[in-house]
Formats: C-alpha cells, structure tokens, sequence
C-alpha cells in the first residue's frame, strides 16, 4: 500500500508541475538522455572524495547537451550529516529550440549539506546546495560578426533536493536489492547579476534501483526537467532518460 501511494504522490507532482503554463511564455520540449556516474569513497575515517561525471545529450543520445564534471572534499560529520566542499565544470551546447549561439564553459565552486534519514522502510535524503557560478555567456564579437564565449558572468544559486526510496522487500535497501527511489528538486537563482529569472529549473524525478554488493546502485530513471532561461520568458520542459551509477566504494580500511 506504501508503494502504491509513493508512485501516485510522485506522478502527481510531475503532473502539477505539467499543467503550470503561463500565456505569457514561451515553450519547447526536449527529449534526453544523461548517463551519470555518482562516487563518494571514504579516504578516512571522517573525510572523502567526491568524484561525478555527466555526460547529458539531446535528442536522446544524438546531440550534445552538456558535459558536468565535479569533484570535491566530503566531511562526515556522524552517520546520517555529511558536509562538502569542491568545484564543478559545466560545458554547455547548443540544442533544441531555444539554443546558446555558442557552446560555453562555466565554472563552479559549491558547499552542500546532505542529511539521510530513515522512516520505517523509507529512505529520506535531504540535500540543501550553494553554487558560485562563472559562465561564460555567448557575446556577439563585433569584429568578427560571430558568437563567441564572452567574460565571466557571475551568479549564485541554491538548490533543494528531497529524495525518498523504498525497498521492494524488507525494511532497508541492501546488498542485490531492487528498489523504487524518487525525488524533486528546486534551483533558485540570486545576486545582483540575475535578470530575469529568479527560478531556474525543477527536476522531478523516479527511477527503478538495484545495489550490487561492495559496488553501489545503479538506476535507469525518468527526469521530468523544467528549466527557464535568463530571458524569464522561454520555458523548457524536458523528458529525459537518466542512466546512474552511485558508488560508496571505501577507500580507507578502518583500523577497528
């Protein structure tokens, strides 16, 4: 009965999100697919890395979309709170209706607290984000007549997460168990630089997960993506196939 109203509260989120339409915008829909690599390894007791790389492309897997890499410093502060601290690397393409005149660079340092819990049989993440960002934003060279990436525009953005998963069996999801996981997450920009769109995107999110021993979990999920662009006028809402691997490989063999 739990799992039947897990997927029904999911998917009513994903529809509520759907039916928000403003007349006043404008929208376009594309369909992508991310595969994803996701590693936190213990390198003491109380530290770790993170290591992740995304590769996102559109039109499914046809077009480039984007490429994210992100590495940073983990704090495990007790079993349930870890702190974290690293930089990021975000090459935009052009794609879909609403295309970038250029692909850009940008660059991000970020700091995060990510708090699990657990609920009887459920699974509860909570991930609160800061990103400083520098993008390159395309500009028009004057002198060329072509579009180029221009000088670092700087910006800031938070982000929310809440992530629920369920075991099919048992009360924990452990080793060569399947599962059902789900999540929504929220951006929103802000700082004297950003025009006109103090909500960036929200991701809406359910996959099916299965944890392989000593390895991690791998999920193939939908992504329900809505993002609005800096102009606060065209809207993208994205269906996108997200391939994922999670890794908790330790890499510190404790002395106890």
């Amino acid at each position: 009965m739990k799992k039947i109203f897990f997927i029904y509260m999911l998917f009513f989120i994903i529809l509520n999100i759907k039916a928000q339409t403003n007349p006043l915008h404008q929208y376009t829909q594309n369909a992508n697919a991310w595969l994803m690599y996701f590693g936190d390894h213990k390198v003491a007791d109380k530290w770790g890395i993170h290591l992740e790389a995304q590769l996102r492309r559109n039109v499914l897997f046809s077009n480039p979309q984007q490429l994210l890499l992100r590495t940073g410093i983990n704090y495990h502060i007790d079993n349930q709170i870890m702190a974290s601290i690293g930089y990021c690397f975000v090459e935009t393409y052009p794609y879909g209706a609403f295309p970038v005149k250029v692909k850009y660079p940008e660059n991000r340092i970020w700091e995060q607290i990510q708090i699990k819990t657990q609920l009887s049989n459920i699974e509860w993440v909570s991930r609160f984000r800061l990103e400083q960002r520098l993008s390159n934003l395309p500009v028009l060279n004057t002198s060329t007549n072509v579009f180029e990436p221009g000088d670092e525009n700087y910006t800031n953005r938070f982000r929310l997460l809440n992530r629920f998963s369920i075991p099919f069996k048992g009360k924990k999801i452990e080793d060569k168990s399947f599962y059902l996981s789900a999540y929504d997450e929220f951006f929103i920009n802000f700082g004297k630089n950003v025009a006109s769109n103090l909500f960036d995107q929200n991701r809406a999110y359910i996959a099916l997960g299965y944890k392989f021993p000593n390895v991690g979990r791998f999920e193939i999920g939908y992504l329900y993506q809505t993002i609005q662009k800096p102009d606060g006028i065209k809207i993208e809402q994205n269906n996108t196939l997200q391939i994922g691997l999670s890794s908790t490989i330790n890499f510190y063999k404790s002395k106890k």
